[in-house]
């Protein structure tokens, strides 16, 4: 790994600006990089991939950086203990002082640190998900979410079918293999970029995680039906349920913010879909859900949660993240899936979705849920997912975490009014 010692500057005023700021990571990064139009892409490539190497592993190398944590040796660290530089690499870049302390905390036992600091974990997060996990799995779990995550697509069914688009993909050089366990999914090696791909173009393949495919075959929507995607977003599961319904029925694409129903408009318009009605609304009681009241066949919530399961692709929420921010979304994740209940009509389905690891987020909803709503009886995931040729063990809700099962973390809850 060859740079410059202005790039390492780069790198070290991103981190700073990382770690005093109260905005997402990858938008932080963004602005840099615009702000910055100077830096080719191999060094952008190089100080994106030490920022978070550094985000990932904050606690650990903070304990190597000794008496002075500060972003310049908080990146010397990730490079000597993370991406393997040795002294001779690393060198043209390192003050004799520096060069000095990274002798002593080569030194530092990793074994001998409290286990939060050593998985990197803030200490309400170790604590809340050691009461969830044994400590060898514990210790699995987080430093699978310590890893970059893979590039899983979906394939658009309207467009192609898998085979096809797999040969596609390596015609044009990229390395793919089919996902584990989504029929839709396909798994890349490496990162290559899709923007000018003609498969994208086309609107043939979607970035989506292979875990996010899986929900969808939770829905199991059918062509024909009326259909919710109640927290929608950018769309990346709508479009998905769109292609199931094979372009019939309506869907309709809820979400509270324009500037995300808006980053579905060109994917959208990319995928062949005619079925899907994006709307914003002000909130889970907007008028426009009440006149659907009990018209729904299918809705399904993917609730704005901590995003904890999601830690490999934006490793500085487990910073950002608090005990009372998770306990405000768990009272808002409640109110919305009362409210997305009233859509669906006796027999349809409702399925309650999160991408965080935490019981208060997921069983602790869904558990009140039911206590409130007899008329809701859960549906084993399992069973749902067996039915369509899945073979993924889970249980009666839908438990996906990385070191387990290659996905990001996931949570799903599957219900029928009865």
């Amino acid at each position: 790994m060859r740079f410059s010692p202005a790039v390492l500057k780069h790198a070290e005023a991103l981190l700073a600006e990382l770690l005093r700021s109260p905005f997402a990571a990858d938008a932080v990064v963004s602005r840099y990089f615009r702000q910055h139009r100077e830096l080719g892409h191999k060094d952008r490539g190089f100080i994106a991939e030490t920022v978070y190497a550094v985000l990932r592993r904050k606690r650990s190398l903070s304990a190597r950086c000794l008496d002075e944590v500060v972003s310049r040796r908080l990146v010397l660290a990730a490079l000597a203990f993370g991406q393997g530089l040795n002294r001779r690499e690393l060198e043209p870049v390192l003050s004799e002082t520096e060069a000095k302390w990274l002798g002593q905390a080569k030194a530092v036992r990793l074994d001998e640190l409290p286990a939060a600091v050593r998985l990197d974990l803030p200490d309400w997060l170790f604590d809340a998900l050691a009461r969830q996990f044994a400590a060898d799995e514990l210790e699995k779990l987080a430093t699978s979410l310590n890893q970059p995550a893979p590039l899983d697509l979906r394939v658009n069914t309207l467009k192609a079918g898998r085979e096809a688009v797999l040969d596609g993909l390596r015609a044009d050089g990229i390395e793919a293999e089919p996902c584990r366990f989504s029929p839709l999914g396909i798994r890349l090696a490496g990162k290559p970029s899709l923007a000018r791909q003609p498969l994208f173009l086309d609107g043939g393949i979607e970035v989506q995680d292979e875990g996010s495919q899986l929900l969808g075959f939770l829905l199991q929507p059918k062509r024909g039906e009326m259909v919710a995607d109640f927290c929608a977003g950018a769309g990346g599961k709508t479009l998905q349920l769109g292609a199931m319904m094979h372009s019939q029925g309506r869907l309709y694409a809820f979400d509270v913010a324009e500037k995300r129903l808006a980053r579905l408009k060109p994917r959208l318009a990319r995928s062949g879909l005619s079925n899907v009605h994006p709307a914003r609304i002000d909130s889970e009681h907007d008028v426009k859900i009440k006149r659907l009241a009990g018209k729904l066949d299918r809705v399904l919530v993917d609730a704005p949660c901590s995003g904890l399961g999601t830690l490999r692709r934006n490793p500085d929420l487990k910073w950002r993240q608090t005990p009372e921010s998770v306990a405000e979304l768990a009272a808002k994740q409640a109110s919305i899936l009362r409210a997305a209940a009233g859509l669906v009509k006796p027999g349809g389905r409702l399925v309650y979705a999160t991408c965080s690891l935490l019981d208060a987020e997921n069983d602790g909803v869904v558990d009140g849920f039911l206590a409130e709503h007899p008329e809701f009886a859960p549906v084993s995931a399992q069973d749902v997912l067996s039915g369509q040729g899945i073979a993924v063990e889970t249980g009666a809700r839908l438990r996906l975490a990385p070191h387990r099962h290659g996905t990001d973390g996931f949570f799903a809850a599957v219900m029928e009014r009865r």
